[in-house]
């Protein structure tokens, strides 16, 4: 299912991230709706061969083992484009982990830009991004609305899902 962002900007989390097929079929519709979307993925994925064809695909290198003010380099470039979404697999990795991070999160409330949640669901055999939601501030209220929404949606292995909160 598929509904068009409501602003030209803002953060798109995709839940749950339990599977190197969640990127070919994350790709794969991006692709078919035609969203020009940006997307972030570890660095080591940008290396020869293949990261020119994944930065022409909308791709960022995020260095996940230094801090480097990945969220304020964000926030400068969404202040420079006029329009622009940036997915994010907030968990970070395909495995099993307690939290989600939380950059997604502090870049959204920082700007202001909506929330869309994206899911593929391996359960149902179903991928979109059909709600859109804005931010608080509050992460109790915040994430209590999105483990709501998530509710339900199964990944490829879905005992590596991670939890749908922050770290304590």
């Amino acid at each position: 299912m598929y509904v068009a962002p409501p602003a030209p900007k803002g953060v798109i989390v995709i839940y749950p991230h339990t599977s190197n097929w969640d990127f070919i079929v994350g790709m794969l519709y991006k692709l078919g709706i035609g969203l020009p979307v940006r997307w972030m993925g570890k660095d080591t994925l940008f290396r020869w061969p293949l990261g020119p064809l994944f930065r022409r695909l909308g791709g960022i290198a995020v260095n996940r083992r230094a801090h480097t003010g990945f969220v304020e380099t964000m926030l400068a470039e969404f202040a420079r484009e006029d329009w622009m979404w940036l997915v994010i697999a907030p968990e970070g990795t395909r495995s099993r982990t307690d939290h989600w991070k939380s950059g997604f999160y502090r870049i959204a409330v920082a700007g202001r830009l909506p929330l869309g949640l994206a899911y593929l669901d391996w359960g149902t055999r179903t991928v979109g991004v059909d709600t859109y939601i804005e931010l608080s501030g509050d992460a109790d209220a915040d994430f209590g609305r999105i483990r709501a929404y998530y509710e339900g949606k199964r990944g490829r292995r879905p005992a590596q899902a991670s939890d749908i909160r922050l770290r304590a």
